[in-house]
């Protein structure tokens, strides 16, 4: 396994930990203090974390027979700091400030430094 490939998996065991951690907790929790619509989709996309995690778990143990779903999973992770970008748009960035940059900061760049080690992988 080539030096790419290293950084490809450890990319991908990051987001896996990051998406397991806190889908788990976010299942758990789900949305305190909101209405019932609000929770249920909040847990609904828990469960889409979660899964992400668990699919990055395999796709790094695999990562020497993975194409596209590396670029897939960045992508995803890209959108969902995006997401966070927008949110702070439009309603602020919650407290603790730096909590919630250190989410952001890394979805932000996680994804590329995974697309351009993938990339020079193959």
């Amino acid at each position: 396994m080539n030096i790419s490939q290293h950084i490809v998996q450890v990319c991908l065991f990051l987001i896996a930990a990051i998406s397991i951690v806190g889908g788990s907790l976010q299942f758990y929790l789900g949305q305190p203090d909101t209405s019932p619509r609000l929770d249920n989709v909040h847990r609904f996309m828990a469960g889409v974390y979660l899964s992400t995690g668990l699919i990055c778990v395999w796709a790094g143990l695999t990562v020497r027979q993975q194409g596209f779903l590396v670029y897939l999973l960045a992508l995803g992770v890209l959108l969902a700091g995006v997401g966070r970008l927008v949110s702070i748009a439009k309603v602020g960035l919650p407290e603790p400030r730096v909590v919630w940059l250190g989410y952001l900061i890394p979805e932000l760049v996680l994804p590329f430094v995974l697309a351009i080690a993938h990339y020079a992988s193959t």
